[in-house]
């Protein structure tokens, strides 16, 4: 495994569920972090836990890791091995990737342990749960 290094990022997010013919919310677009996928079946929507976007359903208490890239396309297995390892703990993840690197959602309410489970199989992390898995 190459070094890879985790970043926590500081805030809370909500992943929305939308009808694949709803129109995307404006306010989406107000949160510095958002990512948006859409298929002929879903919307689907992640953003800051402050913006409220009606509607639809959502799963609230969402952390975030993000893996310090940028990963170069030629790289493989980076989001499988830090899946497998949250998987092996019993968490649960909801995974986007960039052009220029991945991002790992977990519940809130797991990051120490994560963050653990992660730094105990060679990764390094930042961020401010970097310090107390």
């Amino acid at each position: 495994m190459k070094n890879i290094v985790l970043k926590t990022l500081e805030r809370d997010f909500t992943i929305h569920r939308f009808e694949s013919t709803r129109e995307i919310p404006a306010a989406v677009f107000t949160s510095s972090f958002y990512w948006i996928g859409k298929t002929d079946d879903e919307l689907s929507v992640v953003c800051d836990a402050a913006i409220e976007l009606g509607g639809g359903k959502k799963s609230t208490g969402w952390a975030c890791l993000k893996v310090v890239g940028p990963i170069d396309f030629s790289e493989t297995g980076v989001l499988a091995g830090v899946s497998a390892v949250l998987a092996a703990a019993d968490i649960s993840i909801f995974a986007i990737s960039t052009f220029d690197t991945d991002y790992i959602l977990l519940p809130s309410g797991r990051i120490n342990e994560a963050i653990g489970a992660l730094v105990e199989r060679g990764y390094q992390a930042q961020g401010p749960l970097s310090a107390n898995p």
